[in-house]
């Protein structure tokens, strides 16, 4: 009996160890072909980014599959006027960078009649990995973009300055306020910075872009009003605009100290690595840029330190995931060799593959793994209940700019809040 027990636990140990295997092999990470491997055929991707060694990793990787399909990524000057043009050529990507403001848009008619619809479940592409809030149909059901990057807004925080001068990192309005005092007590004169020359992708904005689009998330009425520009829109403003001005009036924000930064890039990157800055204020795109730093600052060379990006904890109940896709792809169902160009999408859009592109770029993933990159970890942690899709609401472009120019000229005072709110739908 004791030898027939035993070999009865074997062999159900045998079948458990298979069972695993079997479900280690069964996701979504092994790419299995659909064409014949050896096709010989060349794909472009047109974008605007400079360079983009996070793509040609993939285009490495799928070769690895298919080695005769020949990948390049181009580069387009002017990108926004160009793209139309460069569709109707000779020369037509198979692929192209979109983005959600296009919608709406009739400067952009044409670029939408070349868009591929991507929801065909003949194309057979899984879209399970991404996060909900990133998929954006059209009118008509039609899934023309699918995001491989995605933005929201924050701050870098240097966790070795909290933990050298004992004090915890913010996750409420009213601790915020109170670190930043207990950091100027110490001896630090500005405990948050961020760029603030110019409007475009200023602190100001990124501080009062999640505050409104909180404000009109849960009101139908007030976000009508607001992408209508209609100035009663203006009142909805108003919390974002007085957190935007208490920061700087309370001292967390030397204004002169920010003007000093000359771009939100490179310059705000290098400028927290310092290491005497607690929170630097700016968007998760500035936080691609970190890694590829990191060396080129001798400051952090000599002394590194850990950091991280949170959102910025405005409110009682902690800080909002804007999550907003960044750099999407359609695919020009007019190019040559569609089909192969739809298997490469079918293997990019997999957990493994945008995980692993946006860990070269560090940007945000579109996929459900947030917590991925550590350096996100944070933003993994923001309850569904403080994550907005603007996209999935209905924040349109035109609002934007309208927080954007009054947060920015109310921080400068260049405006007060009354004033801004009246000027609402009439500020450029």
């Amino acid at each position: 009996m004791k030898k027939l027990i035993s070999a009865f636990l074997v062999i159900c140990m045998i079948l458990s160890l298979a069972s695993c295997e079997k479900k280690n092999d069964e996701p979504d990470a092994v790419f299995k072909p659909a064409l014949d491997t050896e096709t010989s055929c060349s794909i472009t991707i047109a974008g605007s980014y400079d360079n983009f060694e996070a793509l040609e990793a993939e285009f490495d990787r799928f070769n690895e599959i298919y080695p005769n399909v020949q990948l390049s990524y181009v580069k387009l000057d002017d990108y926004n006027n160009t793209l139309s043009t460069v569709l109707e050529g000779n020369d037509k990507p198979n692929i192209f960078f979109s983005y959600t403001w296009m919608f709406d848009n009739q400067n952009y008619d044409s670029v939408f009649e070349h868009m591929e619809n991507l929801s065909d479940p003949g194309l057979k592409l899984n879209f399970d990995c991404i996060r909900p809030g990133l998929i954006n149909y059209d009118d008509e059901g039609r899934l023309l973009m699918v995001p491989v990057f995605s933005r929201t807004y924050g701050m870098l925080v240097n966790n070795d300055l909290f933990e050298k001068e004992g004090l915890s990192v913010p996750t409420t309005y009213t601790e915020l306020l109170s670190v930043c005092e207990e950091f100027r007590n110490k001896g630090y004169a500005s405990p948050m910075m961020g760029y603030s020359q110019k409007s475009s992708s200023c602190f100001m904005y990124t501080v009062a872009y999640p505050l409104f689009a909180a404000s009109l998330a849960d009101n139908p009425e007030a976000l009508a009003l607001a992408n209508d520009l209609d100035p009663a829109a203006g009142e909805y403003m108003r919390p974002a605009l007085e957190a935007v001005e208490q920061l700087i009036q309370n001292g967390c924000i030397d204004l002169e100290a920010c003007d000093l930064i000359e771009d939100n890039y490179t310059k705000v990157i290098l400028r927290f690595f310092e290491g005497d800055v607690p929170m630097m204020i700016c968007a998760g795109d500035t936080v691609s840029g970190t890694k590829k730093r990191e060396s080129q600052s001798e400051a952090f060379s000599n002394a590194p330190f850990n950091y991280t990006f949170a959102p910025i904890p405005m409110a009682e109940d902690g800080g909002c995931f804007i999550d907003s896709p960044s750099i999407e792809f359609s695919v020009n169902k007019d190019c040559d060799n569609l089909d192969m160009t739809n298997e490469f999408m079918r293997f990019l859009i997999s957990n493994i593959e945008l995980n692993e592109m946006a860990s070269v770029k560090r940007l945000v993933t579109p996929t459900k793994d947030l917590s991925f990159d550590s350096v996100y970890a944070p933003v993994a942690q923001i309850p569904s209940e403080r994550t907005i899709s603007p996209e999935v609401i209905g924040i349109k472009d035109p609002l934007t700019v309208q927080i954007r120019i009054a947060a920015f000229k109310v921080g400068k005072g260049e405006l007060t809040i009354d004033e801004a709110v009246s000027m609402y739908g009439v500020l450029e």
